[in-house]
């Protein structure tokens, strides 16, 4: 059978470090975690006018992290934190694939900074910096390394995310300071850590629109590697 095609936004940044030129990344194990679920990944460069034509040859949508946040002014926050750095090439990129992707009803999964986005598209908002709206947070910026868990996740019973990882704890990663404040109207939080920062968020009036705060692609907790199962299950 045909593999379905699954598009994996990339990071971008400015001249310097790894070249001299403008450039941009992807760290492999996003793709190696759709390859080992059966899905192509594919890289989509920032090209908003373009996104049309990407997700014309796509089966679903992955919306990555990275070290950014999404501007204020797209969720009604007047003043920005002094903390938040943007990255508005990307951001208004992967705003175009994501609002064309659940247009089209396509699987979309966004993972950390990707669930942020998720959730301004489906007219959620967010918190600019965790430590001033929750004094008492977890360290959602983890001092060990991402590839070892940060600290647990409760599912609410009868989401989708809880359908998929069979359970009501996860143990994650957790490598940001912006959350979700609210996930949109119609979308639904389906994770919280236990200082009650949003983990999860879902939307079932699509196919499978799904965001999660920590990254899954490196298989930390057994349900990770079921989030992309279903992502590629989703698919059919």
């Amino acid at each position: 059978m045909k593999k379905p095609i699954i598009g994996v936004t990339l990071d971008s940044e400015q001249p310097g470090g790894w070249s001299k030129y403008a450039w941009y990344a992807l760290r492999t194990n996003y793709a190696g975690a759709i390859a080992a679920a059966g899905g192509l990944p594919v890289a989509l460069p920032h090209h908003p006018e373009l996104a049309g034509d990407y997700l014309d040859m796509l089966d679903a949508l992955v919306v990555t992290g990275g070290a950014f946040d999404v501007d204020p002014a797209l969720y009604g926050d007047g003043a920005k934190h002094e903390t938040v750095m943007l990255k508005e090439g990307r951001t208004q990129a992967e705003l175009a694939l994501i609002q064309g992707a659940l247009a089209r009803d396509l699987p979309v999964l966004g993972i950390c900074g990707g669930q942020q986005l998720l959730a301004v598209a489906l007219g959620g908002t967010l918190v600019q910096h965790i430590p001033e709206t929750f004094p008492d947070a977890l360290a959602h910026e983890q001092p060990n390394p991402r590839h070892e868990p940060g600290h647990r996740v409760d599912v609410v019973p009868g989401t989708l995310l809880h359908r998929i990882v069979g359970g009501t704890v996860m143990h994650v990663n957790s490598s940001h300071h912006q959350a979700v404040r609210s996930a949109g109207p119609h979308a639904i939080v389906d994770a919280s850590a236990p200082d009650g920062v949003i983990e999860g968020i879902e939307d079932d009036r699509y196919r499978f629109c799904l965001g999660v705060q920590w990254h899954p692609e490196f298989f930390i907790d057994p349900g990770d590697r079921r989030i992309f199962d279903a992502l590629i299950a989703a698919c059919g």
